[in-house]
């Protein structure tokens, strides 16, 4: 690999930047006071908190130093916050859906720089959101709209310009771009909170109306700051190259020949150029043999394994519960036993930072041990994981020792899942498809995806009110059929190139089950 397709690569994993920060920066606004009274989640009548979280007015409490706010849920409470939180993901539905004809029709770098454009104008909409909770949802739908269009192009954009040998380390880098979105936006959101939450300037004003605004900085700033990834994305992004196979499929032969000897670092007549032309020259030709794809396609008795793979692979992705953690992890430490310090600040940044550096494994072991192997791996380790987190969290009335082990239990299975089940699914669904459904085919895994985080999104309060930590029970038993499921259905594709996983998936090649 050369320093060009390196950097071709990483710029277009910074799609995942804006989904990791889009995923970030809600798990700290949602228990920002400003917004829970703004938005009706909670209302405030002028009690406090002290450092431990308990009211000082308690006759038995012996701290009477205020620190925090204690705020009161609404009714509505559980439905707002799930409506608010989903409505990103729904958008996402809708982007990944348009992927397929933006993509085909414009190219998947240029798609790209406007899904950017998009976010940016999504993340301003909501930080000016009116006191109403549509307007912010219809602003994080809009950021999802963005993010489901670009889940689609930026891997397939990755696979199409990158070797064989490390299209799965390249094309991962995605995967990371997500978790450091994700660090980024908890430590930005952290400090904002520790200055804004913890005695804030009107702890000790009194309190006329409980539904009455506070100051609203705090979470206007996280989430405009948005706009500043997206802006910068559709900037780099209009110094890369189109894709060639892309070219080669509007019969722009000499245009794709010469971004393939720049990525390669060769000239044009180089037999490795050439061998990769004639390549993508023939799978274009053997698709316009066929005529135009549509989307019945991917339902064809040479196609329909692959889209049965990849929109399940997706599936069991969201409900090994990862995003549960992620979207409401502050409330799921605080239901833990922990302050709200180390709920809201410490401990989802440790763990975002569990998630970044669990990130790197998985881009070294997907060519070293490859991607049917980490799935199921993967499942095992996360299943285990997540009982572990159920059976400590029933113990953590008895001390510190086992709310820790709780705790460590989640950082676990989120190492597990960032070292296999996140970065695995996607690589895959950009490389098992044909080139004339590709895009479509991506789209169906990323649609199965943004639609069961959808469902998770939207039913994760009220299930964590229902259910507590019993919830990672239900987890355990998705982790279980995702085993099954890559052991039963799931091939290897490690090594191949993008024609050679194609031959192989329709029965023509011989390939590793």
């Amino acid at each position: 690999m050369n320093s060009f397709q390196f950097l071709v690569a990483v710029t277009a994993s910074c799609g995942g930047l804006l989904f990791g920060y889009e995923v970030g920066v809600m798990n700290v606004v949602l228990v920002m006071d400003a917004f829970r009274i703004f938005f009706n989640l909670c209302t405030w009548d002028g009690s406090k908190l002290n450092a431990d979280g308990v009211n000082i007015e308690d006759k038995s409490v012996k701290d009477k130093v205020p620190f925090y706010r204690d705020l009161k849920p609404t009714d509505s409470k559980s439905f707002i916050e799930g409506f608010i939180t989903s409505s990103f993901v729904l958008g996402a539905l809708c982007g990944a859906l348009l992927a397929s004809y933006l993509g085909e029709k414009y190219g998947r770098q240029k798609t790209i720089m406007i899904g950017a454009c998009i976010f940016a104008i999504g993340g301003i909409l909501q930080g000016s959101s009116i006191r109403n909770y549509i307007m912010i949802a219809v602003g994080r739908l809009i950021t999802g709209l963005s993010v489901g269009c670009n889940s689609v192009l930026c891997p397939t954009y990755i696979s199409e310009v990158a070797p064989a040998k490390i299209r799965g380390t390249l094309a991962s880098c995605y995967q990371l771009m997500i978790t450091l979105g994700i660090v980024i936006a908890a430590i930005i959101n952290a400090i904002v909170w520790y200055f804004t939450n913890i005695k804030p300037d009107d702890l000790n004003t009194p309190r006329t109306k409980i539904d009455a605004e506070i100051s609203n900085f705090e979470w206007r700033f996280a989430l405009c700051l948005q706009a500043i990834p997206g802006i910068a994305l559709a900037i780099l992004m209009s110094f890369l190259p189109k894709s060639p196979r892309w070219l080669c499929s509007k019969g722009r032969d000499e245009e794709a020949v010469q971004i393939l000897a720049k990525l390669n670092a060769t000239s044009v007549e180089d037999e490795l150029v050439q061998s990769e032309l004639r390549a993508i020259q023939e799978d274009v030709a053997a698709t316009v043999a066929a005529g135009s794809s549509s989307v019945v396609e991917l339902f064809s008795s040479v196609i329909r394994r692959r889209t049965f793979v990849v929109f399940f692979i997706q599936l069991f992705q969201q409900w090994t519960g990862v995003n549960v953690i992620m979207y409401y992890q502050s409330q799921i430490y605080n239901e833990m036993g922990f302050t709200k310090f180390l709920s809201t600040i410490v401990l989802p940044v440790v763990n975002n930072l569990v998630n970044f550096i669990s990130t790197f494994p998985g881009m070294w072991g997907i060519e070293k041990f490859g991607r049917k192997t980490l799935l199921i791996v993967g499942a095992i380790m996360m299943m285990i994981f997540h009982i572990l987190t159920w059976a400590f969290s029933t113990q953590t009335s008895k001390g510190e020792f086992w709310k820790y082990l709780s705790v460590i239990s989640v950082f676990l299975y989120v190492f597990a899942f960032a070292s296999t089940w996140g970065p695995t699914p996607w690589v895959y669904q950009s490389e098992i498809f044909p080139l004339r459904v590709r895009v479509k085919g991506s789209a169906v895994g990323t649609m199965s995806n943004f639609f069961n985080n959808w469902i998770i999104a939207f039913v994760g309060p009220a299930l964590m009110k229902m259910w507590g930590t019993r919830s990672f029970l239900l987890f355990a038993t998705c982790c279980l059929l995702a085993f099954l499921f890559a052991s039963f259905f799931c091939v290897e594709s490690k090594g191949l190139n993008l024609e050679e996983v194609d031959a192989m998936m329709s029965g023509k090649a011989a390939g590793k089950a």
